[in-house]
């Protein structure tokens, strides 16, 4: 069963002591260009109102130095995988394209089934 990223978040937060002051911070150091998680935004995640955009959530997971599968609440390791050991984009493209005869992926499916990967990988891992 999924927990919220909300309910995630209050975890991480009770566990390292931080508040959401703190997390702003962090995901401060580790905000794109034109992404940004402001205080209403986290306030939101925090308090189960909403779930944070796939380009949020990596921010949060990169901030935290969680991955992103356990932050969206799904029974893994909390572990991070490293950004150096992670597949490259194009390459995850051409990899779905071989194995799905060349049906068109959205950005935010590609985004989902990264996360589905991930968290498969994870718990081939345990």
């Amino acid at each position: 069963m999924r927990i919220s990223t909300g309910d995630r978040l209050k975890q991480i937060m009770k566990e390292r002591n931080l508040k959401q002051v703190d997390i702003l911070k962090l995901a401060a150091k580790h905000s794109q260009e034109g992404v940004k998680i402001s205080k209403t935004d986290l306030s939101q995640y925090v308090n189960g109102k909403t779930e944070p955009r796939q380009d949020k959530l990596y921010i949060l997971s990169e901030a935290l130095n969680v991955s992103e599968a356990w932050l969206m609440g799904y029974d893994t390791d909390k572990e991070r995988i490293p950004n150096d050991k992670r597949e490259n984009k194009d390459d995850q493209i051409k990899t779905l394209a071989a194995h799905h005869e060349g049906d068109e992926w959205t950005e935010e499916e590609l985004d989902e089934l990264e996360k589905f990967k991930e968290y498969l990988r994870s718990r081939r891992e345990k």
